[in-house]
């Protein structure tokens, strides 16, 4: 049996009188990719943010590799091997590719009061890392974040993840407005991260881009788990949109003709 890597055991969330997350429980193992899907205002984005420290939880409890947690902010989710990349990914545009990738992190040379950020040692990692996740392109690491496509951005991000070796990278959004290359890409680089030992979650609306890399989808509706077990190889993804809805096949059939 696969060991467990993240458990949230029966959490909630409110906001005020707003019920964002109900008694939910979520599971991740080790080296499993998770399609986390569910329609706006389902609870994914409250859920992620509970799990990447960003907000605290109501009630419930947060467990890492068996042993609970108390996520306060997003430095515990990192202290414990959670990276969170958004569809922005929280990048410094003006900054250099490698810049980025150690942001906040940067190894230091030089003794006492003297060290300094080791440029050299940033570079030649960045450049490892890139060809990683899959960039061919011979880009130079010192290129500022702002000049690179949408797509060459998330695997930085990603790289960026993958080099601090977290066991879970969450993914939130990562293909929207992206090209069909570029979307390609951040799949690949999803796939990698798996075969490298990694866990991650994968949210997004296009249901296809899910059902190409997930081992397990998860669905959420009006703030509870629904579903927590569908195997995408053995389903389809019109039974997800039922399940995602809450509506019969004819019905949606009904409700797209409208």
């Amino acid at each position: 049996m696969a060991e467990e890597l993240v458990l949230m055991d029966n959490v909630s969330k409110y906001y005020g009188r707003v019920r964002a997350l109900d008694g939910v429980t979520f599971r991740v193992f080790k080296n499993e990719i998770v399609g986390l899907l569910g329609d706006n205002g389902a609870g994914k984005s409250t859920l992620i943010k509970v799990l990447s420290g960003a907000v605290r939880s109501t009630g419930g409890t947060i467990s890492i590799k068996g042993k609970k947690v108390d996520m306060r902010s997003t430095a515990d989710a990192i202290a414990n091997g959670i990276e969170t990349i958004y569809q922005d990914s929280a990048l410094v545009t003006q900054l250099s590719i490698a810049r980025n990738l150690f942001l906040g992190r940067e190894p230091i040379k030089g003794p006492g009061f003297f060290n300094r950020m080791d440029q050299a040692k940033m570079e030649e990692v960045a450049t490892a890392l890139l060809k990683r996740v899959g960039i061919s392109k011979n880009i130079p690491v010192t290129t500022p974040i702002g000049s690179l496509s949408g797509g060459e951005r998330q695997a930085v991000a990603i790289a960026r993840a993958m080099h601090f070796h977290s066991d879970l990278i969450i993914l939130d959004e990562p293909t929207n407005n992206l090209g069909v290359a570029e979307t390609q890409g951040v799949l690949r680089f999803v796939r990698n991260a798996r075969d490298t030992g990694h866990s991650c979650i994968f949210i997004a609306h296009n249901i296809h881009h899910v059902f190409e890399v997930v081992d397990r989808i998860v669905v959420m509706r009006q703030g509870k788990v629904v579903a927590d077990d569908i195997d995408p190889k053995k389903t389809t993804v019109r039974h997800v949109e039922e399940v995602i809805t809450g509506m019969s096949e004819s019905e949606l059939r009904s409700a797209v003709a409208h």
